[in-house]
């Protein structure tokens, strides 16, 4: 079998760390195994030293501050010496023949990722297995994981769906052709879909295996990580902050919220030049609007919200936020009346490029409180496919 470089990025998470690489090297083929230390104070560094494994690759961020799993993966991808590149989680375990059952779907021009085996910490979903092994190392029986695994692998033999979620794996060239992840969601949150879209936009083929399997103890990195103050189904302070302030950037960049269909395949609409034009506006409707449209013109001083939230994001938000009477260039105009946005017809705006889409003509129209004017209907997404 040719050799793959798994790339597992960890911050003091040693327990599944060591069981991810367990299951890693009770594979068949010996791997590579490239682990990046994102300055861990657990002893993460010393266990890999101490090992005697002329396949492991080992890069250690001194610290004291975290790269995060956006810049430690694309560290790790460029590292590696293999043709094909396994983007793993520490948190996960690999079933005894991940490997085979992931590479025999593989192709240049395609990304093939493994089914998630995970307990019953998050809703349960069509796009995954729902199987208590435990949630923390101390319940968790490797043997007895091992030959649940191997019964999943021989009941779903060859399945395959058209989804993606990590782990994934693909060739290094391909990952490289896109330009890796991108910076703006460091050090984590939305960069997994932000990638899959470019996948997607890009041409490859997606697929999961469901004979490749992992069991995922699920977010150890920073959400559910007891070392910055998370635990089995608890947020932590940490993720609760990033993931706000990236989903928020993810609506900025596609100008939409992450969507997928309920095998995990992305949805992704156009994006279009969206200027909103809102009158009566405050600074709490322009917190709640700036992120969704291209351009905001607004009758309010908004110097405050520039200086509170230019820090948040890498967007300039000059260039964002203009006065009322300024001359307005986009595509798209929309017009509103910020005292009468509800959330009922909130949900209008996080809808409006299937809306402009579906109107499928340049011209004006009335949509609840909104007046749509489609100047032009050019689409923005192929742009964003490669960094």
């Amino acid at each position: 079998m040719e050799k793959i470089t798994f790339v597992l990025p960890s911050r003091n998470n040693l327990e599944f760390l060591q069981l991810a690489y367990k299951s890693i090297r009770n594979l068949k083929t010996k791997h590579c195994v490239l682990i990046l230390d994102d300055a861990s104070t657990d002893g993460t560094s010393e266990w890999i030293k101490s090992l005697n494994d002329k396949d492991i690759i080992h890069y250690q961020n001194p610290g004291p501050e975290r790269v995060g799993i956006v810049g430690m993966f694309d560290k790790g991808i460029e590292m590696s010496n293999t043709d094909i590149i396994f983007a793993f989680h520490a948190d996960m375990v690999a079933s005894p023949n991940l490997d085979i059952n992931i590479i025999k779907h593989l192709q240049p021009g395609t990304v093939v990722c493994a089914t998630r085996i995970e307990p019953p910490l998050h809703p349960e979903g069509p796009e995954k297995i729902t199987q208590d092994w435990g949630s923390e190392v101390e319940e968790f029986n490797f043997n007895n994981c091992m030959n649940g695994m191997d019964h999943f692998e021989r009941q779903n033999k060859d399945k395959t769906t058209e989804g993606i979620f990590a782990p994934w794996c693909m060739y290094k060239s391909d990952y490289l052709a896109i330009g890796g992840h991108d910076e703006l969601f460091a050090p984590q949150s939305k960069e997994d879909s932000d990638l899959f879209n470019r996948f997607v936009l890009n041409g490859y083929k997606i697929i999961q295996s469901w004979d490749g399997l992992v069991y995922h103890f699920t977010s150890r990195g920073s959400r559910f990580n007891k070392h910055v103050g998370g635990a089995a189904g608890k947020n932590s302070d940490e993720w609760l902050q990033t993931t706000t302030r990236n989903g928020r950037e993810f609506v900025r960049k596609w100008g939409h919220f992450v969507k997928h269909d309920p095998l995990m395949k992305p949805i992704i609409p156009p994006k279009y030049d969206i200027g909103f034009i809102v009158k009566n506006c405050g600074l709490s409707h322009l917190e709640v609007l700036e992120p969704w449209c291209s351009t905001i013109y607004v009758d309010c001083s908004y110097n405050e919200y520039i200086e509170k939230e230019q820090s948040n994001t890498k967007f300039d938000l000059s260039n964002r936020v203009k006065p009322y009477d300024n001359e307005k260039q986009n595509n798209i105009l929309v017009s509103f009346d910020a005292l009468k946005l509800t959330t009922q017809n909130f949900q209008f705006i996080s809808q409006l490029p299937e809306i402009i889409k579906d109107s499928g003509e340049i011209g004006t129209f009335i949509l609840d409180i909104f007046t749509i004017d489609i100047i032009h209907m050019n689409e923005y997404q192929n742009n964003l496919i490669k960094l």
